[in-house]
Order: C-alpha cells, then structure tokens, then sequence
C-alpha cells in the first residue's frame, strides 16, 4: 500500500534532514540569512516539521497539532539537539497519521484543503514528500554556502 512507502521515504528523509542539521560545524551558522537567501537552515528545518505535523499529524492522525506557521520562519538560535528531538517526533506523528490511512481513502480528498481548491489525498502525500525534498536540498546548500564562510571568518 502507497501509505507504507510513505512511510519509508517520509522516515528516511527526516533522518536526512536530521544529518543535514547534525552537519553544521558552526551551530550558529543554523539561522544565518545572507543576500538573496532569505531563509536559514534552522527556519526551513522548523517549517518542515511544522508542515509534516500540521497536514499528516493532525490531518490523518488527529493529533492535536497547532501550527504556528509564522514561528516557524521568526523563530532563531533554537538548540541543535531541541531540533532533533522535534524531528523524531515529526517521524513518530508522520509515521502514526500515515498508518491511520484505508485504502478507500487514498482515493478520496486530503481531509485538509490547503489550497484554493480540494485535492486527492493520494496527490497530496505526495506533494509533502517532494516539498520535504525541496526544502532539504535548500537546506544542504544553505549549510555548504554559509557553514563554511562563517567557520572560515572564524579561523
């Protein structure tokens, strides 16, 4: 079934996410903007969890979530391991709300509208893996940009 695949890639790629943040060398460097980049690695990491929490934890998996969606992008200097902790709770709600899925309601709408109009449920997993992915190869590159220049300006 297309929910325990989720499962799998939803679940790999929040322990890359984990990884990505676990690679700064400069815990700072997290939440540095710099130029046309407008979003930190530490803000797009929040987004993410936020997101995954608020559509598959409380859409599928009623859990009870309340997004703060402007926190996400506000929020700064946030401890690695507070991040990490988040991240593998993020594991735990996507992996519950996608265990919660039928089979007869991959075929119908994602209980949440999320944009102007209703979408299939099985479309809209999808989207929020790919916007994982997209949201995690910014935040490889922001971490390659500003990590380095910030811990060379160091030396």
């Amino acid at each position: 079934m297309l929910s325990e695949t989720l499962k799998q890639l939803f679940t790999r790629d929040l322990l890359r996410l984990k990884k990505e943040i676990e690679s700064y060398s400069n815990e700072q460097a997290m939440w540095k903007v710099e130029g046309e980049i407008s979003n930190s690695g530490g803000n797009l990491c929040l987004h993410l969890i936020g997101n995954l929490k608020a559509f598959i934890g409380e859409g599928l998996g009623k859990s009870g979530y309340v997004r703060q969606r402007d926190h996400e992008f506000s929020g700064k200097n946030i401890p690695r391991n507070q991040l990490f902790q988040e991240i593998d709770e993020t594991i735990d709600v996507v992996n519950h709300g996608l265990s919660q899925l039928t089979e007869e309601q991959l075929f119908g709408n994602f209980p949440i509208q999320i944009w102007a109009h209703e979408t299939k449920m099985e479309f809209t997993l999808i989207h929020l893996h790919c916007h994982l992915n997209y949201h995690l190869g910014q935040i490889n590159y922001h971490r390659r940009l500003l990590d380095i220049k910030i811990s060379a300006s160091e030396a």
